[in-house]
């Protein structure tokens, strides 16, 4: 199982949400680059690295008009830093444009979000050109329902009913985050997590509520149902949680 410790970026710095509300923001670093070098020295072999700008508002990625904006700046620079360690990047991703534009910028893999329930037939188009290795759909959750725009607005899709329409257009993995538990440290929905990766067959990385090692070790647990990674963002920035402790337990046999 894959540790992906979480680098979020809002107006270039790494910051932390609770619940993904802006109002509710810890700075944790002003230079994102450096947090990736910190996290790779400790061991980690993928990062998750989020543009909560883009997220947050309803304008694509680059609709301020500016020809390299400042989060995919931040993202070339956590390339630049740690060149040998690939990188999953989300957040305000609506057009092959933009998904393009980050993968120029350093990422590995592309996590499509709001544009999976907007425009589906981008993932289909983005997986055929791009490959599904290339591919990630992001799936957040409020109260049984999907939510879209940065976890502002709730659609009618559910979680399994997306999951499973995404893997139709030939998606292999997708992040499941519980947006209630996201920051807050209260634990992984180990249950919707795991029964969602049963469902549907795909790869799942776990997102939202890491709290200590007991939700890496319950989530290993449950590897051979389709649990593949973990997102671990709050826990290691108040030191919760030991990354290289982390990642030891994920990988014991």
């Amino acid at each position: 199982m894959i540790i992906f410790p979480a680098i979020d970026l809002r107006r270039g710095r790494c910051v932390r949400l609770r619940q993904g509300r802006a109002e509710d923001e810890t700075v944790y670093d002003e230079d994102p680059a450096s947090v990736a070098c910190r996290w790779v020295d400790q061991g980690a072999e993928w990062l998750h690295v989020v543009n909560l700008d883009g997220a947050l508002a309803d304008d694509p990625l680059f609709a301020s008009g500016c020809p390299w904006p400042l989060n995919l700046q931040r993202l070339a620079e956590i390339r630049a830093a740690v060149p040998g360690t690939p990188i999953q990047f989300g957040g305000g991703i609506r057009s092959m444009a933009d998904l393009e534009l980050a993968l120029e910028a350093g990422a590995t893999r592309v996590i499509l979000g709001t544009i999976a329930i907007e425009s589906p037939e981008l993932v289909t188009e983005a997986v055929r050109q791009l490959g599904s290795e290339r591919i990630v759909v992001g799936i957040d959750a409020r109260q049984g329902r999907v939510a879209t725009h940065g976890w502002k607005q709730s659609s009618a899709w559910t979680a399994k009913d997306l999951a499973q329409a995404m893997r139709a257009r030939g998606v292999v993995r997708i992040v499941y985050t519980d947006i209630a538990r996201d920051g807050m440290l209260t634990g992984v929905n180990i249950v919707d997590t795991v029964a969602l990766a049963r469902a549907t067959g795909l790869k799942v990385i776990a997102s939202g509520g890491v709290a200590s090692l007991h939700d890496i070790a319950q989530l290993k647990a449950q590897a051979s149902a389709g649990i593949e990674g973990v997102i671990v963002g709050q826990a290691l920035y108040t030191g919760a949680v030991s990354l290289p402790e982390a990642i030891q337990l994920a990988r014991e046999e």
